[in-house]
């Protein structure tokens, strides 16, 4: 039952080449920079990437895309405070775009998790997002069709876990992190600290450790805007 991991490198070293690949975060925050510099390292390229946004800067999932291992993202808004890379390789055709509208990027990951392989919604409906998709009409309103999205893995970042995997989130960094743990096949939480059995109230769980696949601490976690105002590029 003990889920923990002694470094970074053994966390994603399972994430092999053509993975889907859902990564937590709303810009910075709650975004897991070390599991992601440590994917880098790892070397997987082809990856399929869900995440709210594109990057922003040279870290993160930006520094992921400008080393060429990105071939597709999923993504509500793939322009930020500094999306320079995403544009650059977008507009090169090195990587493809899929935009989802943020409400139904989380349903469908939402229902991923909860094994629901369809819902309708009105967003989208009479816009170039739609196009292609079941359409019916409910109550004299039009609904369009989308699909749950999974993953195979997860990288997620919290605040406090234990070694079964229990988990808490710091404020806003909660975010899409619970939600893509439960929608993929393999979740790996970065913490700021692991903390004893019981350590965590039951009643301030968040993420339950059944959907943790493993866990490892990473004090004093680097913040994206940080980085990006000190102009730090990775690797």
């Amino acid at each position: 039952m003990d889920k923990t991991l002694g470094n970074l490198a053994e966390a994603v070293a399972r994430i092999p080449d053509g993975a889907t690949v859902m990564i937590g975060g709303f810009g910075g925050s709650g975004a897991p920079i070390e599991l992601i510099h440590a994917l880098i390292d790892h070397g997987s390229k082809h990856l399929t990437v869900v995440n709210n946004n594109a990057g922003n800067g040279h870290v993160g999932l930006a520094a992921l895309i400008e080393q060429g291992r990105v071939d597709k993202l999923i993504c509500s808004f793939p322009r930020s405070a500094d999306p320079s890379v995403f544009v650059e390789t977008y507009h090169a055709g090195k990587i493809e775009l899929e935009i989802v509208p943020q409400g139904t990027l989380a349903e469908r990951i939402r229902a991923g998790g909860a094994g629901i392989p369809a819902f309708y919604t009105p967003t989208a409906y009479g816009t170039e997002v739609a196009e292609g998709k079941h359409i019916e009409e409910f109550d004299g309103r039009f609904y369009v069709r989308e699909r749950w999205l999974k993953a195979d893995f997860a990288l997620i970042k919290g605040e406090l876990g234990d070694s079964h995997g229990n988990m808490t989130y710091r404020m806003a960094a909660r975010n899409f992190n619970p939600v893509m743990a439960m929608a993929a096949t393999t979740t790996i939480a970065q913490v700021s600290r692991i903390v004893p059995l019981g350590g965590i109230d039951p009643e301030h769980v968040i993420t339950p450790g059944i959907f943790v696949s493993n866990v490892v601490e990473v004090a004093n976690p680097a913040q994206e805007e940080a980085l990006n105002r000190a102009e730090a590029v990775y690797p």
